[in-house]
């Protein structure tokens, strides 16, 4: 492990020239001292790097040297030729540019490196959609790419939820793909947000330098919005009587299920979370007898409430209009 740890010291140092003791222990996920370590063993070894003291300072690579020592084990091998996500390749315009990389990379492998890769292509398909999720079209992403590889702010006229449209000037700082949805992070008037590109609906490249800040990340920033956004949901819990045939049902269904306790009957009583009340109706109508709600009063009112509706509803006979009489 250590072996391919320096191997990735030495590379990152190749490819970026500079960095710190603090940007390699997190990109490889070991501490500080360890690192300082690694780069004195590398360089008792003959290779040239520095250290450098001050706000600029960091680990350095003579910029003469340079090595071809990249040999890739078999997991990442593996890693490198699992099916890759086309649909986002294709939105970004890299999908061709990511087979012909690919082509390349296999030709140079040697042969048993090369039944390694197509073994895994073979066994390991990723697709990133959804059973049920409805494409959305982000036609400004090609745009939205070209300021972030020139660096340059934008002129956005942006769609809110609500379906009120505004106009922002924007800082892009990244682009993040949520499944097949794109989401455009930006800074703005000192803040940091999240846009939903699917609702930019005009962009404009402008002529002025987008300051990136030194210290952001974006996957940390990501990571801390989906938290952030998970613990400002809605939050209705239910307490509820479920029949016990259906409760693997109810636990596949992603809602949040704790099973309180097994009654003599059969029934498992349990503690469910939904987000709003409507939602929780809604879920509940589904089952039928097959649940039955204790709490809140609220929620037990609102289903006995929609069940007589039905029950008045279905006691009828269909009512059928006249254009739909057989002839």
């Amino acid at each position: 492990m250590r072996a391919d740890r320096l191997l990735s010291i030495m590379l990152l140092l190749q490819v970026h020239r500079h960095m710190t003791a603090r940007d390699l222990a997190k990109r490889l996920e070991v501490s500080e001292r360890t690192i300082y370590r690694d780069v004195e063993a590398l360089s008792m070894a003959g290779i040239p790097i520095t250290a450098e003291r001050g706000i600029h300072g960091g680990l350095k690579l003579l910029e003469s040297y340079r090595t071809n020592l990249t040999g890739l084990n078999q997991a990442e091998i593996q890693a490198l030729f699992l099916t890759q996500p086309t649909q986002l390749l294709n939105d970004l315009g890299l999908r061709q540019a990511s087979e012909a990389a690919l082509i390349k990379l296999f030709a140079a492998l040697p042969a048993l490196s090369r039944r390694d890769a197509e073994y895994i292509r073979q066994r390991i398909h990723i697709d990133a959609a959804g059973w049920f999720e409805s494409e959305e079209h982000a036609v400004m992403l090609p745009i939205l790419q070209d300021a972030l590889w020139q660096e340059r702010k934008l002129l956005v006229t942006y769609q809110r939820s609500d379906s009120s449209v505004v106009e922002r000037q924007l800082s892009p700082l990244g682009l993040v793909a949520k499944g097949r949805v794109w989401y455009l992070v930006a800074a703005s008037e000192g803040s940091t947000r999240t846009y939903r590109v699917a609702r930019i609906v005009a962009a404009q490249i402008i002529d002025e330098v987008c300051e990136r800040p030194p210290e952001f990340d974006l996957i940390a920033y990501w990571q801390q919005s989906m938290m952030d956004f998970k613990g400002n949901l809605p939050r209705y819990p239910v307490r509820a009587r479920v029949c016990s045939e259906a409760l693997p049902w109810l636990q596949e269904s992603k809602k949040f299920v704790c099973v309180e306790a097994e009654e003599a009957d059969g029934w498992i009583l349990c503690s469910l979370m939904f987000e709003i009340e409507r939602d929780a109706c809604v879920y509940v109508l589904g089952m039928g007898a097959q649940i039955e709600i204790l709490e809140p009063p609220s929620l037990r009112a609102l289903i006995r409430q929609h069940a007589e509706s039905m029950v008045a509803l279905y006691a009828r006979e269909p009512h059928i209009s006249m254009h739909e009489m057989p002839q």
